[in-house]
């Protein structure tokens, strides 16, 4: 783990490791597999109700019944909010389109309807945050559905930190951000010395 800003710990997978999001193998799954939905902030749940009225017309009937029914969030085992389910384990904000899972919320984001691009645990991944004590720690999340980003992510030779560039920023802003690109050169350009040698 390496020290960014003071109070947040970044995992070295999250800096070496590659990463591209490749829809058309993963299908979306993260939409779809899982125990629970996705975390959501307490100021994220509120958001969630706030926007429905927009978001709903993006959400397929089985969603919309289900959000209506259960409300805007549930709670996990651990009793933190999560993103409700659909009977079929699917994300009840997600829809279908051609065999692909893709997010409502997201959608009526890109079509200007509202300013919230979706929860950011689902932007940020596959970096997992968690609290540990007064620090933050991120670490990179390995789940058998994202296999294809891993080798697309190869091909690409994009890691995991720029993949997700738009989302540590909006999470933590720029100046952590250029931190993180600081640490990841630090780590490549100490690789490359080890490699000399």
């Amino acid at each position: 783990m390496i020290l960014i800003n003071e109070n947040i710990l970044i995992s070295e997978d999250i800096l070496e490791k590659m990463f591209c999001c490749d829809l058309v193998q993963c299908k979306g799954m993260c939409c779809f597999e899982g125990d629970a939905g996705a975390p959501l902030s307490e100021a994220e749940t509120e958001t969630l109700e706030n926007i429905w009225e927009v978001v709903s017309l993006f959400v397929p009937e089985e969603g919309r019944a289900e959000i209506e029914k259960m409300g805007f969030f549930d709670l996990d085992n651990f009793g933190e909010p999560v993103t409700p389910l659909n009977t079929d384990g699917s994300c009840a904000f997600s829809y279908k389109t051609d065999g692909v899972y893709y997010c409502a919320i997201e959608n009526a984001w890109r079509e200007g309807l509202i300013d919230f691009q979706k929860p950011i645990s689902c932007h940020l991944y596959p970096i997992r945050e968690s609290k540990l004590h007064d620090a933050i720690g991120l670490n990179l999340h390995r789940w058998a559905v994202c296999e294809p980003a891993y080798t697309c992510g190869k091909a690409s030779n994009v890691p995991v930190y720029m993949a997700v560039k738009d989302a540590l920023i909006r999470r933590f802003g720029a100046d952590v951000y250029q931190q993180i690109e600081i640490a990841a050169e630090y780590l490549n350009n100490k690789k490359q010395d080890y490699g000399n040698h």
